[in-house]
């Protein structure tokens, strides 16, 4: 059964660890990280932007899909399905669906209305169990046909934006999505110190994980980030194994053009990952 991201997220906070948000594109996608956190008793989050949602059907596709996985792959770790930088639109189609867990990026409004639409979605998010990032200084990078230069959240902001009410906040911290270019200057700590200072006890979320070194998200855990996004290093994963099954003949080779058999070498680089990034967060047995 799906679940709010709440208390896995409270909890990681407290234990100085942080949970994985992997996004997810289709079926193998999922079935590859619910395996994973399984076997590794992890939590997780499952995470679906409006674009991907939209690949996949539609946001009732996506539920009825997890729904079943959770049930037939006997999933007992706990399991929240979340929009990621949802429209306010986006936010409330989701929660009618059957989503666990809703992100409101009203990053590019003014703070006000920022304000005004996070309030709307966290009052309709609480009375169905659902659990609300919002977002304070846009994420770098391009997620979605979204490009944002990588923004230092503003403290106050953040703390005016968490005392409405929201379960985690996402501020940016010179994080962006997407790979990361040789000349970026690194995650902004003091920033981070000052956000988590202003904002006391909401879990922090670090967008835009790929690519970010160790020691970076080490630190960033030990400062309040209790979620950690990871989207383009499980693509890049799972590209490179398929190019390697296809440009080594394999679908020449038998049965090896059936979709299952070309699709199975970047399931397990999904797999390998995941399970490499859940050790790394420190969120392995903490389900």
């Amino acid at each position: 059964m799906l679940v709010s991201a709440k208390e896995m997220l409270n909890k990681a906070r407290e234990g100085k660890y942080a949970v994985g948000q992997f996004n997810i594109n289709n079926l193998e996608w999922t079935k590859a990280i619910l395996l994973t956190v399984q076997e590794n008793n992890s939590p997780v989050i499952l995470g679906v932007s409006e674009g991907a949602g939209k690949y996949m059907g539609g946001y009732h596709v996506v539920v009825g899909m997890v729904n079943g996985l959770l049930k037939d792959l006997n999933i007992t770790v706990p399991v929240a399905l979340h929009i990621d930088h949802g429209s306010y639109e986006g936010a409330l189609k989701v929660i009618e669906a059957g989503f666990s867990s809703v992100m409101f990026d009203g990053s590019h409004y003014s703070i006000d209305e920022n304000i005004e639409k996070t309030k709307e979605i966290i009052r309709i998010a609480i009375e169905k169990g659902v659990s609300v990032e919002a977002e304070v200084g846009s994420i770098g990078g391009e997620e979605d046909g979204v490009i944002g230069a990588g923004e230092i959240a503003d403290p106050n902001e953040c703390k005016q934006i968490t005392d409405l009410g929201v379960t985690m906040l996402a501020a940016g911290i010179g994080n962006i999505h997407g790979r990361y270019p040789a000349n970026w200057k690194g995650l902004d700590f003091e920033a981070l110190a000052k956000i988590k200072a202003a904002t006391s006890d909401v879990p922090l979320v670090l967008h835009g994980g790929t690519g970010i070194p160790t020691d970076m998200i080490k630190e960033a855990i030990s400062l309040g980030v209790a979620k950690i996004n990871v989207n383009t290093e499980l693509q890049l994963a799972f590209a490179d194994a398929t190019r390697k099954y296809i440009e080594s003949g394999k679908d020449l080779e038998g049965k090896g053009f059936d979709p299952r058999k070309i699709i199975a070498p970047g399931f397990e680089a999904i797999k390998a990952s995941v399970k490499e990034k859940i050790h790394l967060f420190g969120s392995v047995n903490k389900a």
